[in-house]
């Protein structure tokens, strides 16, 4: 019994020699590519006119409850209230853009890096395939690699040379 656990790891220790491993760190690869900084530059001028009406309507409550803080005491209590119900107004209208705002961005956002994690699984087979490597694994699961393991700029090229930014 002893033996042949013996020798079951010597032949494991022998295809461990073998394997050819290479690292990457993914999320950087995916977040380095061309095509990645021309979406989040897109996604940032297509969302703009939302955020600016978001900012717009920050300033006006606050310039609101700055207006309330210092007349109070001088204003009669209708207007205190009209002004209290206008902030409140105000209020719901940013919380509601704001989360629209966010769910939109998060869900193209989610969209854009689901596509292009997609395309970089098939740009680092293709990168293992060339280089000749058994296993490639990610940073974030890998306590220790030698840095010239590391093929992330490898993947970062070879994806931005197969999905060019249009």
């Amino acid at each position: 019994m002893l033996r042949i656990s013996l020798l079951l790891l010597a032949s494991f220790a022998a295809a461990s020699a073998q394997t050819k491993v290479g690292i990457i760190n993914v999320q950087n690869a995916i977040l380095d590519t061309a095509e990645i900084k021309k979406s989040q530059l897109e996604l940032e001028a297509r969302y703009k006119p939302r955020q600016q009406k978001v900012e717009t309507l920050q300033r006006e409550l606050a310039d609101l409850q700055n207006k309330l803080q210092t007349m109070a005491g001088k204003l009669t209590p209708q207007a205190e209230q009209e002004m209290q119900v206008s902030g409140q107004r105000k209020q719901r209208e940013l919380q509601r853009l704001t989360e629209d705002l966010q769910a939109d961005v998060d869900r193209e956002r989610n969209e854009i890096l689901s596509k292009s994690g997609a395309r970089m699984q098939e740009v680092v087979k293709k990168l293992a395939e060339e280089k000749g490597l058994d296993v490639i694994m990610d940073v974030a699961s890998t306590l220790y690699f030698k840095p010239a393991m590391e093929l992330t700029k490898d993947a970062v090229a070879a994806f931005d040379k197969a999905y060019p930014a249009k």
